[in-house]
Formats: C-alpha cells, structure tokens, sequence
C-alpha cells in the first residue's frame, strides 16, 4: 500500500480533581458537562517504527501527534499499531496515547488510553473511533468519553475530525 492511511481519533475518557476555583464555579463538581470540538492527526509528522506485511495487508507501528480544539484544548501523543485489512476494506488503529492540555478551561491534565479505537472504511473513508483517557497522571482529576467522527483532510492532507461526548469532574 503506497501511502498510509490512518484513522482519526477520540473517544475520551477523562477524572478532574483540584479544579481552579473559578472553573469550580461554572462546572458543579461530580456532574457531567457536554463537550465538543475539532483535531486534526498530524500524519505527515508520523514515525513509523515497523511494518509487516501479512496474507490481507499490513500491520504499522508508529507515533503520531494529534492537535485538539474546542472544549479539549491540547495535544495527544498516539502510539499506534495500525491493521490494514485489504480483503476487508478496514483499517483499524488501536495503542495507547497521551492527552495534555486543558478541558473547558481547567488547569492542565495529563492522561492516559490504553482502550482506543478508529475504524476506517477504506472503500468509502467513513471514519469513526472511541477514545477512553482514565488513567490519571497529573493535574485536575476528569473522565470524558467522545465520540470522533472524520470530517477529511486539511490542505496538508493530514485527517481532521470532530468530536462531541462528555466529561465528568471528580468532588474535590
């Protein structure tokens, strides 16, 4: 396969706690609040570790920056082991990755997602995913699931998407 293809990401899972006292505020600790937004998979920046071919494609390894906007505001680090399936039309992306930045406005977080997963149809490009950051690293304690829908390819034919879903903010 000549150029690599790869699925978009999100599907969030994220615990705050020790929120600025004027976000405090706004979100009631313990409840959801709804978010939303846009990334943008900076694939042309990817380092691809290996690659194996087998009987229906291929199996990649690699590392790849993601650029979040919107309510997420920040930046994933994905290690990625992609599986291209050509006898099925699928590529399929799982791994771990790290979030750091901000949501809705909170103190910085890191998390971690080890339970992602993007599909990608490679005859029609429907490309959907789930991304789940639970595992607390630093800064305030969240729990967000999204939902990522692809929405194409910016002018440096990196894959962009949207994301919508909720997060909930640990009491303090």
């Amino acid at each position: 396969m000549g150029e690599r293809i790869c699925a978009v990401s999100t599907l969030c899972a994220c615990l705050v706690l020790g929120l600025p006292d004027a976000f405090a505020n706004d979100v009631p600790n313990g409840k959801s609040i709804h978010v939303s937004g846009t990334g943008t998979d900076l694939q042309n920046g990817a380092l691809v570790h290996s690659k194996k071919s087998t009987p229906n494609g291929e199996i990649l390894r690699s590392t790849e920056i993601i650029d979040l906007d919107g309510d997420l505001k920040g930046k994933v680090l994905y290690h990625v082991t992609t599986v291209i399936d050509t006898r099925k039309n699928t590529l399929v992306n799982t791994g771990d990755q790290v979030f750091s930045g901000t949501i809705v406005g909170s103190e910085p977080v890191l998390l971690h997602d080890s339970k992602f997963r993007f599909e990608v149809n490679l005859k029609t490009g429907a490309d959907s995913g789930s991304v789940y950051l639970l595992d607390h690293i630093a800064g305030p304690r969240v729990r967000c699931q999204l939902k990522v829908t692809g929405t194409g390819k910016n002018a440096e034919g990196n894959p962009t998407f949207s994301y919508v879903g909720t997060c909930k903010f640990a009491h303090r």
